[in-house]
């Protein structure tokens, strides 16, 4: 450990004694406003350095000693990072579950306001952070919550997500593959799950900007409705629609599923959506089944946690990304279908998909990373950067998968049993029971 005096020297017992617990040195040094640094090993050896700019930098932390407060400094700016984002959420997250004491804590806040770095009422948090109100999963708080994450700029997103606007992981044959690729392979891959037929009804929930409702329908002749919260992601849909000619077959509305009055539908999808419905989701299933056609199939694809039960309220992915989600065990999920009257068909978990697609965006993010600044702004720059880079190394460390639950709407009398779609290859592909190395798509 080194210090360079100033302020950091009034942080060296505090850092020897976490260190010395830990059995292992901190993953990255600290400066602070003053230009004093603390960190592991040599001054100079450590390449990833946080850099408290300010006082209100360590005051977010003080304020809310939890991910929270540092994602506060993060995304307002006042504290950055020298070196590389990932390597420090990586190692960040061997050391989560280390046990700071209330005694480190107490003594990480004393020397905060030693230093005049707390602020009382604390600062208020970047505007950039989600404040829903009312009800929890009321028609309203759901609209405005959604719209939170989507009406940022549809520019933005095809900046991130690339041509075929998919905002879910995609379906790859090889880490080689391209996005794009693997994108429209996912979509291949759910229209032969619902062994989709010409002339049949499909209800997309949560349809984006519109490419599945397109591939469907140019694909498979079946005829689309299309419903999401955002304004913004229907008007680009619709645009997609015509320019596709395609809009006597797609339609594309405003609307929450559980609105929709012109069912049953022959075939249901819903993609990366009932994350969105947290605590509401035996609910979401139970409308599903209302809008289905008896035996008709249902297809669900959605994050699920892998190792964990409950989750906190106060984290950076709930304040800014999407507020009032909420991530379950796929087996609560499956209750949920089941307790429906849904019956379970399929499951596949896509978890290295998920990874590879996130670093798909991540490149592309930071290609574009100037343009994404102009688009949005600087703190949602940095909230895509900071949740993406965390979203990928979580998908590949097995904390959190992503589940395609395919089922069946009730029906009265179980008079067939389901049949795959002739052609449909379910294996997995041979990479992802390899440990993929996070250069291995470039």
């Amino acid at each position: 450990m080194y210090s360079t005096g100033g302020i950091a020297d009034r942080f060296v017992p505090l850092w020897s004694r976490v260190e010395g617990r830990l059995g292992q040195p901190l993953p990255a040094a600290l400066r602070f406003w003053d230009g004093s640094e603390i960190g592991p090993g040599e001054e100079g050896s450590c390449p990833d350095i946080i850099v408290l700019r300010n006082k209100r930098a360590l005051s977010y932390a003080a304020s809310r000693p939890d991910q929270l407060g540092i994602a506060r400094a993060f995304v307002s700016g006042d504290l950055i990072l020298e070196g590389s984002i990932e390597r420090v959420m990586a190692a960040g997250a061997r050391l989560y579950g280390f046990d700071f004491t209330i005694h480190d804590k107490l003594e990480a806040v004393k020397l905060a306001a030693q230093i005049g770095a707390i602020k009382i009422p604390p600062p208020k948090p970047p505007e950039s952070e989600a404040k829903p109100k009312g009800r929890l999963h009321s028609l309203r708080r759901d609209s405005d919550s959604i719209q939170h994450h989507y009406d940022v700029s549809n520019e933005f997103y095809r900046q991130v997500l690339g041509p075929t606007m998919v905002y879910s992981c995609a379906y790859f044959n090889s880490p080689d593959d391209s996005l794009e690729e693997a994108q429209t392979r996912k979509l291949d891959v759910v229209c032969q799950k619902l062994r989709l037929e010409s002339g049949e009804r499909l209800l997309d929930i949560g349809c984006g900007w519109g490419s599945m409702a397109i591939h469907a329908a140019a694909n498979y002749g079946v005829e689309v409705v299309g419903v999401t919260l955002s304004p913004s992601q229907a008007e680009r849909a619709r645009e997609r629609v015509a320019e596709a000619g395609l809009s006597d077959k797609v339609e594309i509305r405003v609307q929450d599923y559980r609105e929709v009055s012109d069912g049953p539908f022959d075939k249901i999808c819903s993609i990366g959506m009932f994350e969105h419905t947290g605590s509401d989701i035996d609910n979401y299933f139970v409308e599903t089944a209302k809008l289905g056609k008896p035996g008709g199939l249902a297809l669900h694809h959605g994050i699920c946690r892998q190792h964990s039960d409950e989750e906190s309220p106060n984290t950076f992915i709930t304040h800014y990304v999407f507020p009032d989600g909420e991530l379950h065990r796929v087996s609560r999920v499956i209750a949920g279908l089941e307790r429906s009257g849904q019956e379970l068909r399929d499951v596949e978990n896509l978890r290295e998909h998920y990874a590879l697609t996130l670093r798909h965006w991540v490149a592309n993010l930071a290609a574009g990373q100037e343009a994404a600044i102009a688009e949005v702004g600087e703190e949602r720059e940095r909230v895509w950067r900071l949740y993406m880079t965390a979203s990928f190394l979580a998908f590949e460390r097995g904390d959190i998968g992503v589940n395609q639950i395919l089922g069946v709407i009730p029906e009265r009398e179980r008079v067939a049993l389901y049949r795959p779609s002739p052609g449909l290859e379910l294996a997995r592909p041979d990479f992802v029971r390899e440990e993929v190395s996070a250069n291995q798509i470039g």
